[in-house]
């Protein structure tokens, strides 16, 4: 007896719900191909085949899904199944960077949410339409923190409106008494006042992040509102704080058995030492991050290593060992194509052979001394 469209949709679902979307998307289109005269059937396949293909990256399917979905919704005047298939186009449609028509999408999501006063879909309207801006704001190049001030109005303001959205976000999931959702706005709140530079609020929301996280238990969380929160106090000036916050992140890294956060902790932790002018340890961790760099085969972050280890070296006028270190960083950036890493690997090598030859020169006058000096720094 052959299957009916129901039951193909069901086994699509329980095999997606199983994390095997790719089979669970031949079951909803075999569901499709059979038909079934139940529009509220088939708007629901529609979307779940936008979200398994949405979750398999094929975003371009996900979209004529989703907008299959759309069509249907309204066509049998299900207020509701418009609203979602209405903010599911939005994201899909922020992935593909089209931002204005996903605010359109999540603006409709919201205002249908309000009218049917479904408050669950109105925050997570509203929090994708923070979303949406952010990864506008993001899109734009923002080159992060340090250029504060400098990027164009439209990146601030698209900023701004994230968090304009996330904060209304926030309020109404607070008053749902939805926690997970308030661990979330806060997270992504954080990150966008740390875009803006707006760092004593990026700490007051992952320090909230943290506070949820730690109740959930959920340790992935708790380690990405350490990292933000040593990176939000670099820029705050205070680095002995953010060594505290890295230290937390890399002690997370390794309970999680993540090598590559494990790394990027050993870098963030070395340059903070580095800040510090402690060499010694700045050195110690960059070590640490070029082991993992190299066990990973991540030749950008091994290049990455052999620059600050260079760096380090020199400023505790180990010319030698900086020398060692300039040397690989050039042959690394040349290997990747590093054009930038490439200029200023032999910017470094030119001062260190400078140096260098100071130092072995038989010349020991105080005109080299104050030349070696001038360098080291």
């Amino acid at each position: 007896m052959e299957a009916s469209c129901l039951e193909l949709a069901l086994e699509g679902e329980r095999l997606c719900k199983s994390g095997d979307c790719r089979a669970g998307v031949s079951f909803f289109e075999a569901a499709v191909q059979v038909g079934t005269e139940d529009l509220k059937t088939l708007s629901a396949i529609y979307s779940q085949l936008g979200n398994a293909y949405f979750y398999l990256h094929d975003y371009a399917k996900a979209l004529e899904y989703h907008h299959h979905d759309l069509t249907l919704a309204r066509t049998i005047g299900d207020q509701l199944g418009e609203a979602k298939a209405s903010g599911n186009l939005g994201n899909t449609l922020k992935v593909l960077g089209n931002f204005d028509e996903a605010v359109v999408c999540c603006q409709r999501h919201l205002d249908i949410s309000r009218e049917l006063n479904d408050k669950v879909g109105e925050a997570r309207a509203l929090y994708n339409l923070g979303n949406v801006y952010h990864a506008k704001g993001k899109s734009f190049g923002c080159p992060g923190p340090q250029d504060v001030g400098e990027f164009p109005e439209e990146v601030r303001n698209a900023l701004q409106a994230a968090v304009d959205y996330y904060e209304e976000n926030l309020s109404l999931v607070t008053a749902l008494g939805d926690r997970a959702a308030q661990g979330r706005a806060f997270g992504n709140l954080g990150n966008t006042h740390y875009l803006l530079g707006n760092f004593r609020d990026a700490v007051i929301a992952h320090e909230q992040r943290l506070l949820i996280a730690k109740e959930f238990g959920d340790k992935a969380a708790e380690r990405r509102a350490y990292s933000n929160l040593g990176n939000a106090y670099i820029f705050l000036g205070e680095f002995e704080t953010a060594s505290e916050y890295y230290r937390k992140t890399l002690l997370l890294a390794r309970q999680l058995k993540d090598r590559a956060v494990e790394a990027q902790s050993c870098y963030s932790l070395g340059n903070t030492y580095t800040l510090l002018q402690d060499y010694e340890k700045a050195i110690d961790y960059h070590l640490k991050h070029l082991a993992i760099a190299q066990e990973l085969n991540d030749r950008i972050g091994e290049g990455r290593a052999c620059w600050s280890l260079g760096n380090a070296y020199t400023a505790l006028g180990n010319h030698d060992q900086a020398m060692h270190f300039a040397e690989k960083h050039l042959e690394i950036s040349r290997e990747v194509g590093d054009r930038s890493g490439e200029l200023t690997a032999q910017l470094n090598l030119s001062d260190l052979q400078m140096v260098l030859g100071l130092s072995y020169s038989t010349n020991n006058s105080m005109m080299s001394e104050n030349i070696e000096v001038d360098n080291s720094l």
